[in-house]
C-alpha cells in the first residue's frame, strides 16, 4: 500500500530546519529547502512513460496556495496529452518573440534602414516624434497586435494639442512601419490604412509659433544641424535672433548693415508700417553675420539667391528649410519666431512691452500719441535684443536628456 502524505502547512514550512531537505505535499509537489535558505518549490511527473520535473517557484513569492494552483494546472494539461515543461517553454518564446517584434522595436529597425536617405534635422524630428507621441502609449505593444482604435487614441492625444498637421505626419510614418512589418513577416495588416479621413483635416495656420522654452532649444539645435545651403543656415540662425518680417530678412543688404556699429538700420521702403527700423546686433548675430560676410559679401544681398547673387533669396526658402528640418505647419513657420519673441520678451524676461512692439516694428505711440522715432529707446533695446540672445543660446544648449 501506498504511503500517504500528510498535506502541507504554512506552520510545518516556517518551522522546517534546511536539514529536513524535502517537505512534500502529496500528488507531485514539494519543497526542497537549501542551506542559503531558499526553498524552492518543484514538481514531479510522468509523461508518454518519462520521469520530469518542473520548477514551481521560490517559496514564500509562490505561496503553498499559488503552488497547489500550479500544481492543479500541470496535472491537467498531462491529463490532456501535454507535456508541461514544452508547452512552458512554447510560451516562453511567444512572449521573447511578441517583445522582440513590439512596435518600438519594429519601428527602430525601420528608422534605422530609412535615415541614411533622409537630412539629420529631418531624420531626429522624426523619432523625436515617435519617441514622445507613440512609444510611451504603443511602443511595448506586439506590432501585430496593435489596432485602428488603439492608433486613432494615440494620435487624438496629438490632435487634442492642436497639433493636427504633425498628427497626420506621425499617421503617416506609422503606416510606413507597419507596411515595414507586414514585408518583414512580423505583421500581417496596416491598421494606419483604416484611419484615413479619421483625423480632423490640416487648416494651416500661417503665423504658427513654437512658444514652449524645451521646444525652442531643440528648434535651434535643429537649425545648428541643418544641412542645407549655407546661405539659408544662416538665414535660419538669425530669423529667432533679429525676428523681423521674413520678407525684411531675406531682402537684407549689406549696405545697411554696421558690423562695427553692430545695428542694421533697414530703411522705411523695405518695411510694412513704412517706418525705417535700427535692429540692434547681439554678439551672437554679428558672429553669424561675420562669417556670412566671407561668402556673400561682396555682393549686394545679405542673402543672395542660389540663382544668382542680384536678387535674395526665395521668399519661400526659409520655410522650406523648417518643412525639411520636420516642423509642420501648425507646429512653426518664418513669421513663428516674431511670436516667439514677442511671448517669451514679455512672460519670461519680463520686458517692457513697448520696447518690445518697437523692436517689432508695430505701430507705438508716446504718452502724446505721436509715433516714436527709429532712434528711440535704443540703448534699452539694445540690451534686449542682447538678453534675448543669450537666453535663447542657454535654451540650445540645454540637452535633449539632461
Amino acid at each position: 500500500m501506498a504511503k500517504t502524505i500528510a498535506p502541507l502547512t504554512v506552520a510545518a514550512i516556517r518551522s522546517a530546519k534546511p536539514a529536513a531537505k524535502v517537505l512534500r505535499d502529496g500528488g507531485g509537489l514539494y519543497l526542497l529547502l537549501q542551506d542559503s535558505g531558499r526553498h524552492l518549490w518543484r514538481f514531479d511527473y510522468r509523461f508518454q512513460g518519462t520521469r520530469k520535473t518542473l520548477s514551481m517557484g521560490v517559496y514564500p513569492d509562490v505561496s503553498l496556495a499559488d503552488a497547489r494552483e500550479r500544481r492543479e494546472e500541470a496535472r491537467r494539461l498531462v491529463a490532456n496529452g501535454i507535456d508541461p515543461s514544452i508547452q512552458r517553454k512554447a510560451v516562453k518564446a511567444a512572449t521573447l518573440e511578441k517583445a522582440g517584434n513590439s512596435l518600438e522595436v519594429v519601428a527602430r529597425e525601420w528608422f534605422q534602414k530609412q535615415k541614411a536617405t533622409w537630412a539629420k534635422s529631418h531624420a531626429d524630428k522624426i523619432i523625436l516624434r515617435l519617441e514622445n507621441d507613440i512609444f510611451p502609449w504603443l511602443g511595448k505593444r506586439p506590432i501585430a497586435e496593435v489596432t485602428a482604435k488603439e492608433l486613432l487614441a494615440t494620435l487624438n492625444r496629438v490632435v487634442d494639442r492642436e497639433a493636427v498637421e504633425s498628427a497626420h505626419r506621425i499617421l503617416q510614418n506609422c503606416g510606413q512601419i507597419f507596411r515595414y512589418a507586414i514585408a518583414t513577416g512580423r505583421a500581417e495588416r496596416n491598421p494606419a490604412a483604416d484611419l484615413r479621413g479619421a483625423l480632423p483635416p490640416v487648416r494651416p495656420s500661417h503665423h504658427a509659433a513654437i512658444l514652449n522654452p524645451k521646444e525652442i532649444g531643440g528648434l535651434l539645435r535643429a537649425i545648428d544641424g541643418y544641412d542645407g545651403a549655407f546661405v539659408t543656415k544662416c538665414a535660419l540662425k538669425l530669423a529667432p535672433l533679429l525676428f523681423v518680417r521674413p520678407g525684411e530678412l531675406r531682402n537684407a543688404e549689406w549696405s545697411e548693415i554696421d558690423l562695427e556699429a553692430a545695428q542694421w538700420e533697414i530703411p522705411g521702403t523695405k518695411m510694412k508700417m513704412g517706418q525705417p527700423l535700427i535692429v540692434p546686433l547681439a554678439p551672437q548675430a554679428l558672429e553669424v553675420l561675420k562669417e556670412l560676410h566671407q561668402v556673400t559679401g561682396r555682393g549686394r544681398y545679405v542673402f543672395p539667391s542660389a540663382r544668382g547673387g542680384d536678387r535674395p533669396m526665395s521668399n519661400n526658402a526659409i520655410l522650406a528649410a523648417l518643412r525639411r528640418m520636420g516642423y509642420a505647419n501648425d507646429e512653426m513657420t518664418g513669421h513663428g519666431f516674431r511670436a516667439m519673441a514677442r511671448t517669451i520678451l514679455d512672460e519670461t524676461l519680463h520686458f517692457r512691452p513697448d520696447y518690445i512692439e518697437q523692436q517689432l516694428a508695430h505701430a507705438v505711440r508716446d504718452p502724446n500719441g505721436r509715433a516714436y522715432n527709429r532712434t528711440a529707446h535704443l540703448e534699452q533695446r539694445r540690451q534686449m535684443m542682447s538678453a534675448w540672445a543669450d537666453y535663447l543660446y542657454e535654451l540650445r544648449d540645454v540637452s535633449l536628456h539632461p
